[in-house]
């Protein structure tokens, strides 16, 4: 097996993982900039050839690793935790130049993919079988965890080491194989991501990484899904692929864990500590240009605190987002026009500009800076559409009852927040909230791996994290025995 000896030379394309080995064929595609708009390197283009050969190394890899002893497993993380702290400054450079996101977005997602690698090798002794009594004396049982198999992990750009480990470490640490299908937005993260944990020491085929030029996403994931090799599938990104991963996944009778879009909602009470609120809200909205799935997109505000709210928020987007800072750079110009459209759609039905100038020429279409919209009503396209970029709304309400139908007024419900000083409601507002997650009195921004991580409704199924990461890639098996 070959190791990374070191950060690719700049510009030099970015290969593949399969069996432990780079491989670097023929067809390639650009992957360009969204700050600068230039081409910062190609990448390797999957084609059948390839995909079947990490199909069948995974499967041969499988054999031994599923038998492989939990220390070793163990071993392996923290090296690969040791390699992480060691180059987390090409890591973060990867991410920087791919994606365009704040330098601070790519060290925090360093950091966090660092810990939820030690995390999991500290939880790996928590996968236990059991001995249940059988009805008959004479009988005993034994239920087995047993990994699935061969695992197609499918992870988005937005936050790639921390999605991009999420979705390879929890099958791996279970002795499962994994494909992983990362995102042509940023290669050279993924593979970096990858490369550390084959320096490690990881067994070849173990881990394969695969990516592919636009044109054949649907033709490279439909044969991954549809190959008896996959065993189960797990996929984040946009609630409309999920869909048509589900669709896939279900007509070969796959298992899938889908984490997807969301519209988060985040209630402001009246008796909220507003100065926190106001900067909670202010993260969860437009960190990383609010180009994160559990992105705060609609701030609930009690009308008696609607106006001193309003102004604290706004004077927190000034401090962390003013003119002071530098324009936000989004992953393409598709999102910038879409946050564009949602604005002045609100707007032409009556909604007012409270922060922001949508209409503003930035240096160039990549670009937009925050956007607050007051009076949003059902009619209006962003008040169900997940915006995914620097948007938010500020809708003003008075009962409880009013915030919660409101809140739950979605296909979503990955996360959500409650400010509020009276624990008791911030609790009952939690349990009717119809998200997987409820964050009282912090951003609706917030996943570690000691929780678990997932959604309601069209915000998918299934959990990532914690010891739910780790049983969601075994399945059971029951042995009886007469004595």
């Amino acid at each position: 097996m070959s190791t990374p000896a070191g950060a690719p030379a700049e510009g030099s394309p970015v290969p593949f993982f399969i069996n432990g080995e780079e491989v670097h064929p023929e067809r390639k595609f650009n992957v360009v900039s969204p700050a600068s708009g230039k081409v910062v390197h190609k990448a390797a283009s999957a084609t059948e050839t390839e995909v079947r050969a990490a199909l069948d190394t995974a499967a041969e890899a499988f054999k031994t690793w599923r038998k492989s002893l939990p220390r070793t497993r163990r071993d392996i993380f923290l090296k690969a935790a040791e390699v992480m702290e060691r180059r987390k400054e090409e890591l973060t450079e990867y991410m920087i130049n791919e994606t365009g996101c704040p330098r601070r977005w790519a060290e925090f997602n360093v950091s966090t993919a660092r810990e939820m690698i030690l995390d999991v090798a500290g939880r790996l002794v928590t996968l236990e079988g059991s001995m249940p009594t059988a009805a008959d004396p004479n009988t005993g049982a034994m239920i087995l965890r047993e990994p699935f198999g061969v695992i197609l992990a499918i992870a988005p750009w937005n936050a790639p080491y921390i999605l991009g480990i999420r979705s390879v470490l929890f099958p791996i640490a279970a002795g499962n194989t994994a494909i992983l299908k990362g995102s042509e937005l940023c290669p050279r993260t993924m593979w970096g991501l990858c490369s550390v944990l084959h320096e490690a020491g990881l067994p070849a085929g173990v881990l394969n990484l695969l990516f592919h030029e636009p044109v054949n996403a649907a033709a490279v994931t439909q044969m991954l899904i549809a190959d008896p090799i996959i065993k189960k599938v797990n996929f984040t990104g946009s609630t409309m692929v999920g869909r048509i991963i589900g669709k896939l996944a279900g007509e070969h009778l796959k298992p899938v864990l889908l984490e997807l879009g969301g519209k988060a909602p985040a209630i402001v009470w009246e008796d909220a500590d507003l100065d926190n609120a106001a900067v909670q809200c202010v993260m969860g909205a437009f960190l990383n240009s609010g180009q994160i799935c559990m992105s705060t997109e609609r701030i609930i505000v009690h009308r008696k605190i609607r106006a001193e709210f309003e102004k604290k928020f706004i004077g927190a987007i000034d401090n962390m987002f003013g003119a002071h800072t530098d324009t936000p750079v989004l992953i393409n110009a598709v999102g910038v026009s879409k946050n564009k459209k949602l604005v002045d759609d609100a707007l032409s039905k009556g909604a007012s500009l409270l922060y922001g100038k949508h209409t503003a020429e930035e240096a160039s279409a990549t670009r937009m800076r925050p956007v607050v919209i007051g009076g949003v009503t059902p009619d209006m396209d962003i008040y169900k559409t997940e915006s995914f970029g620097p948007t938010v709304s500020l809708i003003e309400i008075e009962t409880e009852e009013e915030a919660l139908r409101i809140a739950n007024d979605t296909e979503y419900g990955l996360s959500s927040a409650v400010f509020t000083e009276d624990l008791r409601r911030g609790l009952r507002f939690a349990k009717e909230i119809e998200t997987g997650a409820v964050h009282i009195n912090s951003m609706t921004v917030h996943d570690e791996s000691a929780l678990p991580h997932g959604g309601a409704k069209a915000s998918g199924y299934g959990r990532f994290n914690a010891g739910h990461g780790l049983s969601e890639w075994v399945k059971t098996k029951t042995i009886t025995f007469k004595w």
